[in-house]
């Protein structure tokens, strides 16, 4: 692999299996096949390159608070709740309520459906495990506790599929909740709406805000050699095809300044780093603003989603939309197609090399439009196919939120002046559809994400506690 993927931690998964102990004296067979239920669920689970806490099975309120505290020590992302037959509520409130992290119930019957000829009572019971689920639910309300819930058969691979985008949001809520976010510069003049509080993030997910100086970079750029600068030149090379507009001197200042942002990443440990420097008349900070497409690009594809514009809420859209395995690319709607019924969207700058429909372009730029300096750019077309716009909006009343969009890229002609672009379409006009967006809070931009993953941003959202909202 050219490009070293920045290693995150596991996720933690808890899982606890119950029933109700009453049942097991008087069906001596029904908690034996129970718990071979539960140990194919703990497998599944073990498969999902996860560190999985099984705790065992569970069979009264007192069993079930000392699930509770072994939970919470594990410090988990998201709790498994298996219902394998009736239970009361009481047994599930501790782990719910001490454990201090979301839960997922899942009741998973044996097989499709009983064989009502042969079954006995005991053997009804085994497949009981939707019964307790309502219960659940009501103490959960009342107890102001999110409830969720994955209903099916034990084999059934859609309701673990089901299963699965849990799963992912758990990787959302890990990755924001530990994250470090790099913030260098200073608000692009005027764009209002970029704007944001600095305690938001850590309030909101956990995550952590490092205010970056210009001066950070320009120190570990000025240590890179020269041995390095033509290091990373052939390693662009590899990567990218080069136009004939790109000048050579550019060329090694771009890689001269993503040498010293890989520093800057790793020297400050960061997840994400948004930024912009303004500069005047061709000065060191503007030169290395300019400077920064290649290696934030190189950086985005590594899994640290790096951008333009001091967009800080844009990159944390972009790393859930990476760990959730869908990659992510700085967007905004650049025009409209009515004949074609599409909405055009991209954007120049910093962009991620997964999504790009073939071999990524540098192309030499004498201007980038509305900031000042000039060099390389990268430039490619999204690949044609399902795509999920994910943003991260901020309410009046400072809450945030995800909001998602689900289209398909489809092909036709695009500019090429060293932007990333896609046309998409989202089945319906395109002016309809960006009035609808515009009034969803999204802001100026998102993160174009490969697949329909909306589903699992609505898993991740609720996991993190804020609101989701379609369009």
């Amino acid at each position: 692999m050219i490009l070293t993927p920045k290693p995150r931690r596991k996720i933690r998964i808890g899982l606890v299996a119950g029933g109700l102990g009453t049942y097991w004296p008087q069906f001596p067979h029904l908690l034996p096949q129970l718990q071979e239920s539960a140990r194919y669920v703990s497998e599944r689970f073990q498969e999902m390159d996860a560190e999985v806490t099984d705790v065992g099975f569970i069979s009264d309120a007192q069993e079930g608070t000392a699930a509770a505290e072994q939970l919470r020590r594990a410090d988990c992302d998201l709790i498994v709740l298996f219902l394998t037959t009736y239970l009361t509520s009481s047994m599930v409130l501790p782990i719910a309520q001490r454990a201090g992290s979301p839960v997922l119930v899942i009741d998973l019957q044996p097989t499709e459906k009983m064989d009502h000829a042969s079954f006995d009572t005991g053997s009804w019971l085994a497949y009981c495990g939707q019964c307790p689920v309502p219960e659940v639910g009501n103490l959960f309300r009342r107890a102001g506790i999110p409830f969720r819930s994955v209903t099916g058969w034990l084999r059934q691979e859609s309701a673990w599929a089901r299963i699965s985008q849990w799963i992912t949001a758990a990787r959302v809520r890990a990755a924001l909740r530990e994250a470090r976010h790099g913030l260098m510069g200073h608000l692009y003049p005027g764009m209002l709406d970029v704007s944001t509080d600095l305690t938001l993030l850590p309030t909101t997910f956990g995550s952590h805000v490092e205010v970056l100086e210009f001066d950070d970079l320009r120190e570990r750029t000025l240590a890179v050699s020269d041995d390095e600068v033509a290091e990373r030149m052939d390693l662009a090379r590899k990567i990218f095809v080069l136009d004939d507009s790109v000048n050579e001197d550019d060329f090694a200042w771009g890689a001269r300044v993503s040498v010293g942002l890989d520093r800057l990443a790793d020297d400050f440990d960061l997840d994400s780093l948004a930024y912009y420097h303004r500069g005047l008349a061709g000065e060191q900070h503007e030169r290395l603003g300019a400077g920064m497409i290649l290696g934030a690009s190189l950086l985005t594809a590594r899994g640290i989603p790096a951008t333009g514009e001091y967009e800080l809420r844009t990159t944390v859209a972009q790393l859930a939309t990476q760990v959730a395995g869908a990659g992510g690319s700085f967007c905004e709607i650049q025009a409209l197609n009515f004949e074609d019924n599409v909405v055009e969207m991209g954007h120049d700058g910093p962009a991620h090399l997964a999504v790009s429909a073939k071999q990524p372009l540098l192309r030499g730029l004498g201007v980038y439009h509305g900031k000042r300096g000039w060099g390389v750019s990268v430039e490619f077309d999204v690949r044609p196919g399902p795509v999920t716009l994910l943003g991260l909006g901020q309410d009046r009343d400072g809450s945030l939120s995800f909001i998602a969009g689900e289209g398909t890229v489809v092909d036709g002609p695009l500019l090429a002046i060293g932007n990333t672009t896609s046309r998409v379409d989202f089945g319906r006009d395109p002016g309809e559809w960006v009035d609808d967006w515009s009034a969803s809070g999204v802001g100026h931009h998102w993160s174009l994400s490969l697949g329909h993953r909306a589903a699992d941003y609505k898993a991740a959202a609720s996991l993190l506690g804020i609101d989701f909202r379609q369009v």
